[in-house]
C-alpha cells in the first residue's frame, strides 16, 4: 500500500484489481476462498493485503461484481426522459443482463454461489439492490408498498431472466422480459384498481425486511 494515497482510495482500485484477476479464476476454480485468495496474489497484493480488501472473501468479490454490472448498465442507458415505463424497465433490464452476459464465464459460477443455500440472503440482496438502482435511473419515487412490490417483482425478473440469458442466449432472454414485463404492466394496473388494506402492508413490510434484514457481506 502506498500511504501517500488516501486508503479509501487505494481499497477502491485494489478491489478493482482483484475482481479483474477474479473474473480470470473463477470459471475454473469458482467463487472461492481460495479462488479469493489466488486473485489477490494475482493482483500482486500479499496475504494480508488480500484479508484487508476481501475480509469476506468470496462475499466482497460477488457484492463487487454486481455493482459493477450495475454501475455498467446504468451507463449505458440512455436519458429515460423521453421512454415510456415500459420502455424503460425493459432498456434497464435488458442493459444489466448485457452487462452480466459480457462476464459469462465467471457469471454462471457466481450465480451457481449465490444459489447455494448459505449464500442466498446476499443473493437477494444484491438482486434487490440490482432492482433499486434500475428503478431509481427510471424515476420511481414510490415511497409506499409500491415501492418494496416493485422492487421485489423486478429482482425476481433480473434473476431468472439472467438464467435464460446464459442458458439460451439473448434472443430467448429478451422474449423471456417482454412477456414477464407484460405481466408486471397488467398487475400494475390491476393494483391501481384495489384499495390499500393491512394485508398489502404487511406484505410491503415483509419484503422490507427480506432486503433489510439478510445477513450479508458488511460492504453488501
Amino acid at each position: 500500500m502506498d500511504m501517500q494515497e488516501d486508503p479509501e482510495a487505494w481499497l477502491r482500485r485494489a478491489e478493482e484489481a482483484v475482481l479483474d484477476a477474479a473474473l480470470v479464476r473463477a470459471p475454473a476454480m469458482g467463487w472461492t476462498q481460495a479462488m479469493a485468495a489466488a486473485a489477490g496474489a494475482d493482483a500482486g497484493f500479499s496475504v494480508g493485503e488480500t484479508e484487508l480488501i476481501l475480509p469476506y472473501g468470496p462475499a466482497d468479490l460477488t457484492a463487487l461484481l454486481s455493482r459493477r454490472h450495475d454501475a455498467a448498465a446504468l451507463a449505458a442507458l440512455p436519458d429515460p426522459a423521453g421512454l415510456k415505463i415500459r420502455q424503460r424497465i425493459r432498456a434497464a433490464v435488458l442493459a444489466r443482463l448485457e452487462a452480466a452476459a459480457a462476464d459469462a464465464p465467471a457469471v454462471r459460477r457466481w450465480s451457481g454461489w449465490l444459489a447455494l443455500p448459505p449464500n442466498a440472503p446476499q443473493g437477494l440482496s444484491l438482486a434487490w439492490e440490482s432492482a433499486d438502482a434500475l428503478w431509481r435511473w427510471a424515476g420511481d419515487v414510490a415511497a409506499d408498498e409500491n415501492h418494496y412490490s416493485k422492487r421485489v417483482i423486478l429482482a425476481g425478473i433480473l434473476v431468472t431472466a439472467l438464467a435464460v440469458r446464459l442458458r439460451g442466449g439473448e434472443a430467448e432472454a429478451e422474449a423471456y422480459v417482454d412477456a414477464r414485463i407484460a405481466n408486471v404492466m397488467a398487475f400494475e394496473a390491476w393494483k391501481a384498481k384495489q384499495k390499500p388494506g393491512e394485508p398489502l402492508r404487511r406484505l410491503a413490510e415483509g419484503l422490507g425486511r427480506l432486503r433489510y434484514g439478510a445477513r450479508v457481506s458488511p460492504r453488501v
